[in-house]
């Protein structure tokens, strides 16, 4: 899959001292941009923070990318999918103070197959205030990630991360 971008801290924070990635801990992720029949994208809206992200996350042990994001769609927006396309990967090198993390996302465009359920979030989600929303398009996901004001550097990773795959999926259509 082809790297559409790589994000490190001083891609948000100009000012940030460049450090060694080297040690950073690896994680691999599992996103889509997902469309359900009418042609809405499925985000979910990170309320506490202040952004919307794609649905999607961490790869555990013993998965592979493409189960990662069957459990993940699952649990975040209740609906399972099928892959349309790969979109690309985003790479990025989070500073925090217990350590860095290298995470690499694998996205995919996905359509919505079956009925909604009800999502299953983590606790962690949860209390950031995380609900499912759709936008009417992809035009409109990128017009409301582009407008939002993440208040912490997550965010501001997440919210660069996201368009990136939403102006792939843009651009396959």
């Amino acid at each position: 899959m082809r790297n559409l971008l790589t994000i490190k801290e001083q891609d948000i924070l100009p000012d940030s001292p460049v450090i060694d990635t080297s040690t950073f801990r690896k994680r691999g992720a599992a996103r889509a941009v997902l469309i359900d029949s009418s042609g809405q994208v499925y985000l979910l809206n990170v309320s506490k923070h202040g952004y919307h992200k794609l649905p999607g996350g961490g790869i555990d042990d013993g998965e592979d990318i493409v189960q990662a994001l069957e459990r993940e769609l699952m649990e975040e927006v209740g609906c399972k999918a099928d892959i349309v396309a790969e979109l690309g990967t985003v790479i990025e090198y989070r500073n925090y103070d217990d350590g860095g993390l290298e995470q690499t996302s694998y996205c995919y465009l996905a359509k919505q197959v079956g009925e909604q359920v009800a999502s299953t979030l983590e606790e962690g989600e949860i209390a950031e205030g995380m609900f499912e929303v759709k936008a009417k398009s992809i035009d409109d996901a990128i017009a409301l990630l582009s407008q939002d004001k993440p208040d912490n550097l997550e965010g501001k990773f997440i919210q660069k991360r996201d368009i990136a795959f939403l102006q792939a999926a843009k651009d396959q259509q």
